[in-house]
């Protein structure tokens, strides 16, 4: 049985792509077939995956407007059980192009109908923001992992988010739940960091990861080599501490 999940924060910079990137190819190095879907016209799980975004392939702003089939737009990675929607800048147009579409919030939900049963796991890469394409990645989710940056503003970016998931499931995805909480961009060595963690804890009722996702030079510079952090240096912390956290996600699944 396949689990749907999107990974969002309406705040960005705060590693959402970088958790899908890598967490998908943990996942993968654990026998698990595994899906992303792109869904930020930014590209950046595109890229960081080494798919070249001005490539002629068809995206997922393909898919949404019905220009192909799930199954065409999908793309196998160099990555073990690794598989990609990609996207790039054209989906910034789809926002205004399905505004009339009757039930615009379902379609990447339909297109997916075909083709889920041959993934483990598919992780949905939301844009930064609360529009369209959010809508969509929410209601063809079955949970959503929540990145959140060790940072002065977490909270505020949490309770967003957390808002928004509540008000999608009592209007449009009944099942939608809180796979959890992952903290990202931790510096021990930052007083403010610990901070953030304690506060989140002290605060909310809310499912956190144990696993929490280091500052780490391996993983930032993955992406630029269009590799997953575990392909690029598999000693690195940020390696080991995405090999956790897909252990974590897989256990409770």
């Amino acid at each position: 049985m396949s689990k749907v999940i999107a990974i969002s924060n309406q705040k960005g910079g705060v590693g959402k792509s970088t958790t899908a990137i890598n967490l998908s190819a943990s996942i993968g190095i654990m026998k698990k077939k595994v899906l992303v879907i792109d869904m930020d016209p930014q590209g950046n799980s595109t890229s960081g995956l080494g798919i070249d975004r001005n490539d002629d392939i068809y995206t997922v702003y393909d898919l949404l407007i019905g220009e192909c089939s799930a199954e065409d737009c999908i793309i196998k990675t160099d990555y073990r059980n690794l598989s990609i929607i990609p996207s790039n800048s054209n989906l910034a147009g789809a926002e205004i192009e399905l505004l009339d579409i009757e039930d615009k919030e379902y379609l990447l939900s339909n297109r997916l109908e075909e083709i889920k049963s041959n993934y483990d796991y598919i992780f949905i890469d939301c844009p930064p923001s609360l529009s369209v394409l959010t809508l969509n990645a929410m209601c063809a989710a079955d949970s959503v992992i929540i990145p959140i940056q060790c940072e002065y503003y977490a909270l505020e970016g949490l309770t967003q988010i957390l808002n928004t998931i509540e008000l999608v499931k009592e209007r449009l995805n009944d099942k939608l739940e809180v796979e959890g909480v992952v903290f990202t961009m931790f510096d021990g060595r930052n007083n403010l960091s610990s901070d953030v963690v304690a506060n989140v804890k002290e605060n909310l009722d809310i499912r956190l990861f144990d696993t929490i996702i280091p500052r780490n030079v391996r993983l930032a510079e993955a992406p630029s080599y269009g590799m997953p952090v575990i392909y690029y240096d598999n000693r690195s912390t940020g390696a080991t501490s995405y090999r956790y956290l897909a252990k974590e996600v897989v256990k409770r699944s």
